[in-house]
């Protein structure tokens, strides 16, 4: 039995199984950004004997590790690079940290690579190959599973498809330049929200002026869309318009068989999320590679990248 982490910008997670889609237990916390990598760090050693307890598995059951970490990792070092969120990762050995702290093997990765290897095995891509994967919530992040393996580049990770360089419609409908995140991640349409509020007349006319700045969040922004608020509506499709433009890059460069979506943003339903990004990606794709693509929902739900650390952990450490 492996034991998968799952440590995000703002989600903390512990899965106990064997690797094959099933989960024999689940710990859940929220990440106090605050506290930086090291009160992630001491939530875990808080967290590993609670979950073995409400699972009844003892200590020696276990076999080893699988992590998915929010940001690049090196395979070599198995090292964190960095943290886009948190601080006190930058260079953090989390391999060898984990290894001291339970004595087990374990294997660390990004967190959209392992739940793209997740989705590919035992999820929305099953038997499809190549599987694109993205997660669009507090930072947007990518991977590629490849007959039935994570594309890792050199080794320091690939697909980072929310950097990806974007045009987008200002206030005023002109274009800026940034990147995908700035436009289309949780943090994005949020911060976008707040800054063009009173800027014109869909920002003065907007619902959210009845409610405080920081109270603004991307599901606020979906439920007024909902209901008909003109800037919402506008807020979400630029956000849509910079997600098919970025699609659409990807799909000229690899064109997998299907690209699997997952994320607090993608939760905002069929409606405002999946079906305008659909058409947004048709429009303007490249025409030799149109319609071998498609764009689903991801079948496993918040688990997902607990199923991808057990997964690695599985296909990695010996056993």
């Amino acid at each position: 039995m492996f034991l998968g982490i799952e440590i995000g910008g703002t989600k903390l997670q512990l899965g106990l199984g064997e690797g094959d889609g099933k989960l024999l237990g689940l710990w859940r916390g929220s990440v106090d950004a605050a506290a930086g990598g090291e009160g992630i760090r001491q939530e875990i050693v808080r967290a590993v004997p609670q979950l073995l307890a409400q699972a009844g598995i003892q200590r020696n059951e276990l076999i080893g590790i699988g992590v998915g970490f929010g940001g690049p990792t090196d395979d070599a070092t198995q090292t964190v690079i960095k943290s886009h969120h948190i601080s006190g990762w930058h260079g953090f050995p989390l391999a060898k940290w984990l290894t001291d702290l339970l004595g087990l093997p374990a294997v660390i990765c990004n967190d959209a690579d392992v739940a793209c290897l997740a989705e590919a095995l035992h999820g929305a891509g099953q038997g499809l190959s190549p599987i694109f994967y993205m997660t669009v919530g507090t930072g947007i992040g990518g991977g590629l599973v490849i007959d039935g393996q994570i594309y890792r580049g050199v080794g320091k990770g690939a697909c980072e498809i929310g950097h990806l360089v974007v045009d987008y419609r200002d206030e005023n409908d002109g274009y800026c330049e940034g990147i995908l995140e700035q436009v289309s991640a949780g943090w994005g349409i949020a911060s976008r929200a707040r800054a063009y509020l009173g800027s014109d007349r869909r920002g003065r006319a907007s619902a959210l002026n009845a409610i405080a700045k920081d109270e603004i969040t991307t599901l606020r922004v979906a439920e007024a869309a909902r209901s008909g608020d003109e800037y919402c509506q506008w807020i979400l499709d630029v956000a849509i318009q910079s997600l098919g433009q970025a699609i659409r890059q990807m799909i000229t460069l690899l064109c997998p068989r299907r690209i699997v979506i997952g994320g607090g943003v993608s939760l905002i339903g069929e409606d405002l999320f999946f079906a305008p990004l659909r058409r947004e990606v048709a429009q303007g794709a490249f025409e030799a590679f149109a319609g071998l693509t498609d764009i689903v929902p991801a079948a496993l739900g918040e688990e997902v990248v607990i199923h991808g650390a057990l997964a690695l952990a599985r296909d990695r450490i010996p056993f």
